[in-house]
Formats: structure tokens, sequence, C-alpha cells
């Protein structure tokens, strides 16, 4: 159920003046750290940000779709690491148990996310699985009552710092491909799992990763998202559309605040007698790049209000995850040039963002994936027609 305008706007104000007040400011803190401050993380809690996309009857504020594209394009204007801390819990940590979890599944983690007070996370890659997520090898051998789990999973955001893991593995080894995997909440604490250590990595500084080995770790069948086995994958599908919708408004948020760096240096930044933003061929560079964050927040809208109305959007989630991530790799590389020299240095922000904005082409499906899903929905639809 969407919030009344008038709470949505205090919502969005508020997020607005969080960001700018006590985000941004400690931005380059983060990135020198590695790490948000705690006090930070408190503050977060007490916004509800974790609980965005969860039920109200959970303790969330149960924002729809274009609520929540609206708040994370206020989150995208600073660095992804801050969203990083709580993303997980409004997205592929949490909407399997949302959307297939059983009664008590959902009564007994979702509040716990909703208040941060539990961290999720989602562990689908592995070594040598990721685009193509149906390869995985994590076998989970049924025991009695229990599960036991074998595999590592890889790259996993905020593995470092979760409580429960939404984890991958196939429970049928005889089905092929994505068939036969089922999704496991695995609790950090169940024997035999274990974290490895932070990867280092090109940008995002403040957003970790690491691996999740498991070594003969029991977990009970019960565990299992929604008591059904062999439905994981399709579990996995279903938080896709909104997981694709979200990382496209960061995205948006990023090129906006990249165009608003740009915008002010170019008024400010002096050559030849006379500001740079009077030059025409930099003139272009704020146009092209306006112009297609305009396109990108268009696009997220138009798919977010459709997603609200039950239509069936995945093409459409596939192309705004697609255009929006490349589109704020465009505006990061202009930035870079309308800053010249100081651009390439990391006294300002445009080098950290030109290297943060890199793995939104990459994580949660790659351009390349949203390009096969496109084209295949395609030529399927009109099939269908024939």
């Amino acid at each position: 159920m969407a919030l009344d305008q008038d709470t949505l706007d205090l919502l969005l104000t508020t997020v607005h003046r969080f960001v700018r007040e006590r985000l941004v400011p400690n931005e380059a803190e983060v990135s020198e750290n590695d790490a948000v401050p705690p006090e930070i993380v408190a503050e977060m809690r007490e916004l509800g940000l974790f609980g965005l996309s969860i039920p109200t009857e959970f303790g969330g504020l149960g924002l729809s779709m274009v609520e929540e594209v609206r708040v994370v394009q206020e989150l995208g204007w600073t660095s992804p690491a801050f969203r990083s801390v709580f993303g997980t819990n409004v997205g592929i940590g949490s909407q399997g148990i949302v959307i297939d979890g059983t009664d008590a599944q959902k009564a007994y983690y979702l509040p716990k996310l909703a208040s941060g007070e539990l961290i999720a996370s989602f562990a689908l890659t592995e070594p040598e699985a990721g685009s193509d997520a149906g390869s995985l090898r994590t076998s989970a051998r049924l025991d009695g009552d229990h599960y036991v789990l074998n595999g590592t999973k890889r790259f996993i955001t905020n593995a470092p710092h979760a409580g429960i893991f939404t984890l991958m593995a196939r429970t049928n080894a005889d089905e092929p491909g994505a068939r036969g995997i089922s999704a496991f909440i695995v609790e950090r604490d169940a024997a035999g799992l274990s974290v490895g250590k932070w990867d280092k990595k090109m940008g995002q500084q403040g957003a970790h990763t690491a691996d999740v080995v498991l070594e003969n770790c029991r977990v009970p069948a019960a565990a299992i998202i929604g008591g059904v086995p062999d439905m994981g994958f399709k579990t996995a599908m279903k938080v896709l559309d909104r997981g694709r919708l979200h990382l496209s408004a960061v995205a948006v948020g990023m090129a906006e605040r990249l165009i608003d760096e740009c915008v002010r240096y170019a008024s400010e930044r002096r050559q030849f007698g006379k500001a740079i933003g009077e030059f025409q061929l930099v003139q272009a560079m704020l146009a092209d790049s306006r112009t297609e964050a305009y396109a990108g927040r268009t696009m997220v809208m138009d798919a977010a209000t459709r997603f609200d109305a039950g239509e069936a959007i995945a093409t459409e989630a596939a192309c705004c995850k697609l255009y929006c991530s490349e589109m704020v790799g465009r505006v990061a590389d202009r930035a870079v040039q309308i800053f010249g020299g100081a651009g390439y240095m990391a006294e300002y922000p445009i080098e950290r963002f030109y290297r943060d904005v890199r793995l939104l082409r990459i994580y949660e499906g790659t351009s390349q994936i949203q390009q096969l899903v496109i084209a295949r929905n395609m030529l399927r639809d009109a099939q269908s027609k024939n």
C-alpha cells in the first residue's frame, strides 16, 4: 500500500537532508577507512532505511516500487557504500522471504531485517557460476531432517556483517541447469559456515564483499524458503525485477550528483579568461549528461509505475538496468573530462565516483545478461503472437 502524500514528502525530505548533511560530508572518510561509521549506521536504522520494502505488518515501511525508487534516487546522490549497508535487506536479501517465505519464516526474520538488527546477504555467485547461475555447484544433501551444504560462494555483498544468508544450493543433482536448486536461509553461526577476508576492490570502499565457505554445514530442512525444495531459482527470478529497478534508481541518483558537480565546476573553473562552462564543447558534455540522466529517470519511473500496477515488466526492468548502468558510466567519464586533471585526483569526488559506478554494469546481472533477457523476451513475445 502506498504512503499518503504528506508522509511520502516527509520521508523524501528527511532522506534528502540526511544524505547532504550526514552522508556527503563523510564520503572521503568512508573511502579512506573502508568502513561506514557505526553512528551513521545507527541513524540509518532510526530512519527505517533497512525496511524500505518490507511490509508494514513486519515493521518495515512497505514502500511501493515508485516510492522506493524515489528514495533510492536520493540516496544515489552520495557514495554507494552507504546504500550498500542496508541494500541487501531492502532487496535480494529479504525479498525472497517476503515473496515466498513461510508464515513462520516471515514472522521470525522480517521484523529483525526491517529494524536492521539483522543483516541479510544473498549468496548465489560462485567461483564458476555468476551470470550462468544454473551451473552452481554448491550441494545440499538431505540427511534426516537436515541438509548438509558444501561449496564456496564468491563476491557476496555484506557477507562480513550478515546474520543470515539467502543461499542457493543444489538439492537435486539429477536435475540440470536451474532446476533442482533450492533457496536456504542459513544463519551466520551455523556450524561449518565461515566467511573469508574482505575483498580489495577497485571502488565502493566501505561496501564489503567476501567469500562464504560451506564445509559440511548442517541446516534444518525447514530452512528452505517456502518449505519447498527445488524452487530456489524461481524464487531468485521473482526478486530480480525489483532489484534491477532499485539499482537503476541508484545509477540515476549518482548521475545527477556527478552532473551537479560538473555544473558547479564548469561555472567556477576559468581558462582563456572565462569560465569553462562557456565553451561549447563543455556545454555539449553537460547537455548530453543531463539528457541521458533524464531519460534514465523517466524509464525507471515508468517501469516502477507498471510494476506497482501488477504488470509483467521483466523486459522493462532489464532495459532500465542496461541503460541506467551504462548511462552513469558515460556521465562519470564526461565528468573526469570536464574536470580535466582535477578529475583524476583523489582530492575531488569525481575520481572516486568514476571507480564506484563501474560496478553497476556488472553486479546483479551484467549489461550483457540484460541484453540477452531483453532480446529473448522480444523473440518469445513475437512467437507467441504468431
